[in-house]
């Protein structure tokens, strides 16, 4: 494929495995046929018999071989509402431009094909005034992080993204047949994916269409559920729910698991709370402390702007649900301190979020569908979403973005949801916080915030 078209708008297979489907191939063999891996190997070269097989095997349900193939893709180009959307396919790999540090004034932006031609001026000029407003703010001083609430979600993103074979049809399902297939965009990308995969893989995606064309909802349908008015909550984030005597299940896991005790055993060691603690920092001091995903915490973390979105939704391992992009409350929006400390910005930040709420609206009451109207809605609008991770993840989730380093929204969501962890599970949570007080070291370099004493007494609490 020509790559040669730096602006062209589109999803592009720049990279597969070399050995392309040889290796699937060789996988769906080696576990029924006799032979050394390499013999089956040396067997698996042949392109039109490997296809062949592949179908059979995976005919059978046994997908698991796909995952031996890799796909390089560049998404260039698409809106935010694309990234969102790809983003949430756990099994993959992304790295975004990113928002925070990249001036977006002349990103550019999708504009979705209208019945009528005045209409797309309209959006054109609609746009483009956030946009130029997003400018005004960064001249006037105002962080590109903080400004970036004011960019339309029809902004062009681009972004790096790699993922197996089976997750690769997972995205696809969703982007043809799912979720995505309402959308426009997504849904000729997904045009463009599979062509250009089939092309080159085509025993993988063979009869692709047939296999999925009477595929069931991936979403389920509440909609008799809906409350007439939704209640904001005055509350940041939500424990909704945790297992229970946390700390004492890691630690009779890690003894059982490490030491071999028997279950009776282990439970009389640990009527001893000083044993349970110092099981806990040894668990904490390890590299690979696996005793911490065997409990769990759901939390709500609520009125996350669609920027700070991206930020929980790259934590691969983790179920997290968030309501379709399509359903925004265009009156919810984030505003950012360095804003609200400002008359003349706030003025101006406020009437932005507004002027966007009554094109949306209008255009709504015009018949507009939502599936265009999804980017009528500016990065700074929020939404609601529940997370649900095992105590290593957030291990890694709260070193992170408990660290200063930390864009200050997410951050602030990642303290308070520590501060009700350690309600929770004391005994574990007590040993949380930025890598710095984790590790009694910052692994940040030159990028340090030199406040190391300070974030220890902070977390010491």
């Amino acid at each position: 494929m020509d790559f040669s078209d730096h602006n062209a708008s589109g999803v592009f297979l720049v990279g597969l495995s070399d050995c392309g489907e040889k290796v699937t191939a060789a996988g769906g063999r080696v576990s029924t046929q006799p032979g050394t891996a390499l013999g089956i190997w040396e067997k698996s070269q042949d392109e039109v018999k490997n296809a062949a097989l592949i179908d059979k095997v995976t005919r059978s349900g046994h997908n698991s071989v796909v995952e031996h193939t890799y796909y390089n893709l560049v998404f260039q180009n698409v809106s935010a509402v694309v990234e969102q959307f790809i983003i949430e396919f756990r099994l993959a790999s992304f790295t975004v431009k990113s928002r925070r540090y990249v001036d977006f004034s002349d990103a550019g932006f999708y504009v979705p094909t209208f019945s009528d031609k005045s209409l797309t001026e309209r959006y054109k000029a609609h746009m483009a005034f956030f946009f130029e407003l997003y400018q005004e703010f960064t001249q006037k001083g105002v962080a590109k992080e903080d400004a970036r609430f004011l960019l339309p979600y029809c902004l062009f993103s681009n972004f790096f993204c790699s993922v197996n074979g089976r997750e690769l049809l997972h995205m696809l399902r969703a982007m043809l047949y799912g979720r995505g297939s309402a959308i426009p965009e997504i849904h000729a990308l997904g045009v463009m994916l599979l062509e250009q995969t089939r092309a080159r893989t085509p025993g993988i995606l063979y009869d692709f269409e047939e296999r999925n064309a009477q595929k069931a909802p991936d979403e389920p349908n509440l909609e008799k559920f809906r409350p007439a008015a939704a209640k904001q909550s005055p509350k940041a984030v939500e424990l909704l729910a945790s297992t229970p005597d946390a700390a004492r299940l890691v630690a009779k896991n890690a003894l059982i698991a490490y030491t071999g005790t028997d279950s009776e055993t282990a439970d009389a060691i640990l009527q001893d709370p000083k044993a349970i603690k110092s099981i806990l920092a040894e668990i904490l001091k390890s590299d690979r402390p696996r005793a911490l995903e065997s409990v769990q915490f759901t939390l709500r973390f609520n009125g996350v702007s669609l920027s700070g979105l991206t930020h929980f939704t790259r934590h691969r391992m983790q179920s997290i649900l968030i309501a379709p992009l399509t359903r925004t409350n265009r009156a919810r929006y984030l505003i950012p301190p360095a804003v609200q400390n400002d008359p003349a910005l706030l003025a101006a930040y406020r009437d932005a979020f507004e002027r966007m709420r009554k094109e949306y609206e209008a255009l709504r009451a015009m018949g507009v569908a939502e599936s265009d109207l999804v980017y009528y809605q500016l990065s700074g609008n929020t939404v609601d979403l529940v997370s649900t991770m095992n105590a290593r993840e957030l291990l890694l989730f709260l070193r992170l973005r408990t660290c200063t380093r930390a864009q200050w929204e997410i951050r602030a969501h990642a303290i308070e949801a520590l501060r009700l962890l350690r309600e929770a599970a004391p005994e574990i949570f007590r040993f949380y916080g930025p890598s710095c007080f984790v590790e009694g070291k910052c692994p940040e370099g030159k990028f340090s915030c030199g406040r190391m004493q300070e974030m220890h007494d902070t977390f010491s609490v």
